[in-house]
C-alpha cells in the first residue's frame, strides 16, 4: 500500500537518523501524524533552528550557538590542559562527571585513511596550533579505546614529539562492578598495563 508522497518523504526524512530502519521510521512519522503534530511542529522547529544556528567553535570545534563556546570563553578553564575528544558526546560524557576543569579539543570523528579521513580532515593542524599558541602543559588524549582512536592519539602524540608538553592518555581497564569472567581480553590486558599502587 502507497501513501502520499508527503507520508513517504517524512520517513524517508527519518530514516537519515542513526539505528532508524523502515519499519521504525514509518512508526515514528505515524506516531507525530496520529497523536503528536504539536511535538512534530515543535520538532520540525527545534530542527530549523538548530540546522541554521548551530556551528562550531573557533576554538576547540565543538558544537556552539556563538563563535566561540561557553567552556572556551570560561577563564576558569585555561589552566594549561586540553583534553582531546572525538565527538561532542564524548565532551558531554566528560563533563557530566563534574571532575574535570580544562578545556578541550573536539576531533569530530578520527584518522580512518580507508574512509578518506586524514588529518586535516579532522583538525590536527588546528589543535597543534593551540596547544602551542595557549601553553598547554597537559594534553590529555581521551580518544576512544578503538584501533582508529588509539592510531589517532598515537598520530598526535609523535606530532608534538620533542615539545616539553605532558601527553597522557585515559586509563582504560576494568568497570566499577564488573567481574574478571566477563570482561574481554583487550580490557584485561589494558588493565594490566595500566595498574597502579593500591596506596595511590
Amino acid at each position: 500500500m502507497a501513501f502520499s508522497p508527503l507520508v513517504d518523504e517524512l520517513v524517508e526524512s527519518l530514516r537519515c537518523l542513526p539505528g532508524v530502519g523502515q519499519k521504525t521510521a514509518q512508526r515514528m512519522a505515524f506516531h507525530l501524524l496520529e497523536r503528536g503534530r504539536s511535538g512534530g511542529t515543535r520538532l520540525s522547529e527545534a530542527l530549523r533552528t538548530a540546522m541554521d544556528g548551530v556551528r562550531r567553535c573557533e576554538s576547540c570545534q565543538n558544537f556552539a550557538d556563538t563563535e566561540i563556546c561557553g567552556i572556551c570563553e570560561n577563564p576558569t578553564r585555561k589552566n594549561g590542559t586540553l583534553c582531546v575528544v572525538e565527538s561532542p558526546s564524548d565532551l558531554l560524557a566528560i563533563e557530566q562527571a563534574g571532575d574535570y576543569k580544562g578545556g578541550y579539543f573536539v576531533l569530530m570523528g578520527h584518522l580512518s585513511p580507508i574512509d578518506g579521513v586524514g588529518p586535516e580532515e579532522i583538525g590536527i593542524e588546528r589543535l597543534l596550533r593551540r596547544v602551542q599558541d595557549e601553553g598547554v602543559t597537559e594534553l590529555i588524549l581521551a580518544t576512544n579505546p578503538t584501533v582508529e582512536g588509539e592510531a589517532t592519539a598515537h598520530y598526535i602524540a609523535d606530532r608534538l614529539d620533542g615539545r616539553n608538553i605532558l601527553i597522557t592518555r585515559l586509563a582504560h581497564g576494568i568497570p566499577v562492578g564488573g567481574e574478571l569472567g566477563y570482561v574481554d581480553g583487550f580490557t584485561l590486558t589494558h588493565a594490566f598495563r595500566g595498574r597502579k599502587p593500591l596506596s595511590e
